[in-house]
């Protein structure tokens, strides 16, 4: 049985213990989907002031490769973003995290949300190869910092070992 448990330690303290987390979920379970289903609620009760916490996933059966939506926590979402666009796109085709600070501020960004202002994606790779991306969207500015983005690529590096 679960039960939502509170994070009263440091902010890398909580991290920490949320990384612990994420491994003894996956642990010995081989569906990408029950993984990346799982670590996208965990994510979403872990992390305050977010409105999207989710995956897109890299879809070849297209002409095209291109980014498809995968398990989240939030409102419905663009089903489909070509490599290259948007803040997803841009993370994917980089395989490097992006944190937007304003999402207004950035050129071609997607507004799935209109209460979304910031963003960060932090692109899933294993192997050498791109698996997908995290997307995590905030109703307020400035939302991410540098040490989000550590953990949180921290936190995709134990996902994509289980893939």
């Amino acid at each position: 049985m679960f039960a939502k448990s509170g994070y009263e330690g440091t902010r890398e303290e909580n991290y920490t213990l949320l990384i612990q987390q994420v491994k003894a979920l996956i642990h010995d379970e081989p569906n990408r989907i029950a993984n990346l289903s799982n670590a996208a609620a965990l994510l979403g009760q872990f992390l305050t002031d977010v409105n999207w916490v989710g995956f897109y996933l890299v879809d070849k059966a297209q002409e095209k490769e291109e980014l498809v939506l995968g398990p989240f926590q939030g409102l419905p979402a663009c089903v489909r973003i070509p490599l290259g666009k948007g803040v997803c796109g841009t993370s994917a085709q980089l395989r490097e995290t992006v944190l937007v600070p304003d999402v207004h501020a950035f050129p071609g960004h997607i507004a799935c949300d209109a209460a979304s202002q910031s963003e960060i994606v932090v692109p899933i790779l294993s192997g050498g190869e791109l698996i997908g991306v995290l997307d995590i969207d905030s109703p307020s500015l400035n939302r991410f910092d540098e040490l989000d983005q550590r953990y949180l690529e921290q936190f995709v590096q134990a996902l994509a070992a289980a893939m």
